[in-house]
């Protein structure tokens, strides 16, 4: 397969949220021996969940599926309340990997709640983040997805405050926050958008090379919201093909003209160089850049105090002054390419 060029999109790929939540789990396969436990696939990424599996983390839905005693880690999509106490009842080590952007979703909701607000909150159904966030305060919670959700609220006399899963393509957002508001009258929002910056500033960078493209390639996994807000806003600005691809492996071989290529918040770079040589343009790819991007979101403090004790207990044995800061840091691609170079690893040991 030949294309004529190559347009990258610029932010793609890792936000900080999801480089927090996977270096995080990365840590507790290196401390813990396996099982390592995880609530939820860590993140909507299949590659990168079949990475963590190979390694020793099992995903499960449900807390009581954990043993008593395992090590826990609570995914960045955010838990309901009941389940954070269920994990930290189970005795084991609970690592909360939990975005901070999420965590302001959900403490607005608790605190609209507290102050006898119904709360109107925009998402989608049976996602992990909607269902951790609306737990907060369900009695107060009015969901919607659709227009005809919008439409079959019925106004009384609580003030309305109006919030959002963290990753919806922005004119979704939009158009449903219009619509209540002319439903519902005047609502009280917060003064940060709840949509998180990678996902804005992913669809605004599609925005600018849309116009340029043939064909759109999306990369990320199909239960990833963000990954999916990028098809729809790419669609919506014109595009004639988009498709979306968890590998190179998926692309179909009836490509050409100009491709562009962008990739979800919780899909890695290594795989978008791996796309970029499977397309095989005849020009070297051009970065298109719509916004800087350099936001960080420090390890859980969980991790922090975890590590600043075995630190500190090494360090006594052999008789050298403490590091609590060693390995916090590394880039999320780097641990994932650490569990690339780890045996797999499997959870029946007659299995070779």
């Amino acid at each position: 397969m030949t294309v004529d060029k190559v347009i990258l999109a610029s932010p793609r790929g890792f936000c900080a949220g999801v480089e927090k939540a996977i270096n995080a789990l990365a840590w507790m396969v290196r401390i813990f021996p396996p099982p390592v436990y995880c609530y939820h696939e860590i993140v909507h990424n299949q590659l990168v969940v079949e990475a963590f599996s190979r390694v020793g983390v099992i995903f499960v839905p449900d807390i009581s599926q954990v043993p008593e005693g395992s090590p826990i880690m609570l995914s960045a999509h955010g838990s309901a309340p009941e389940v954070v106490e269920a994990a930290r009842g189970q005795g084991g080590t609970v690592i909360d990997a939990v975005c901070p952007l999420v965590t302001k979703v959900h403490h607005e909701i608790r605190t609209r709640a507290s102050k006898g607000y119904r709360i109107v909150y925009i998402g989608h159904r049976g996602h992990e983040e909607a269902i951790g966030a609306t737990a907060e305060a369900p009695n107060s919670v009015d969901f919607v997805e659709t227009i005809a959700d919008v439409e079959a609220l019925v106004k009384d006399e609580r003030p309305i405050a109006l919030l959002a899963q963290t990753t919806l393509a922005v004119p979704e957002w939009q158009e449903l926050a219009d619509r209540t508001k002319d439903r519902l009258g005047p609502v009280w929002m917060p003064g940060r958008s709840d949509l998180c910056y990678a996902t804005t500033n992913r669809q605004a960078a599609i925005a600018e090379i849309a116009p340029r493209v043939d064909t759109l390639v999306v990369i990320g996994s199909a239960n990833s919201s963000n990954t999916r807000a990028l098809e729809r806003v790419a669609k919506a600005k014109g595009v004639s093909r988009v498709l979306r691809i968890n590998s190179e492996a998926e692309l179909p071989n009836d490509i050409s003209g100009n491709v562009g290529i962008t990739a979800g918040a919780s899909a890695a770079e290594d795989v978008v160089a791996r796309v970029v040589e499977r397309l095989q343009a005849r020009d070297e790819p051009e970065i298109v850049s719509a916004i800087a991007e350099d936001e960080f979101f420090p390890a859980p403090p969980e991790l922090r105090e975890l590590l600043a004790g075995l630190s500190a207990a090494a360090a006594l044995l052999l008789g050298k002054e403490a590091s609590a800061e060693v390995g916090l840091h590394d880039l999320a691609r780097d641990a994932l390419a650490d569990l690339a170079t780890e045996p797999d690893w499997h959870p029946d040991p007659s299995v070779d």
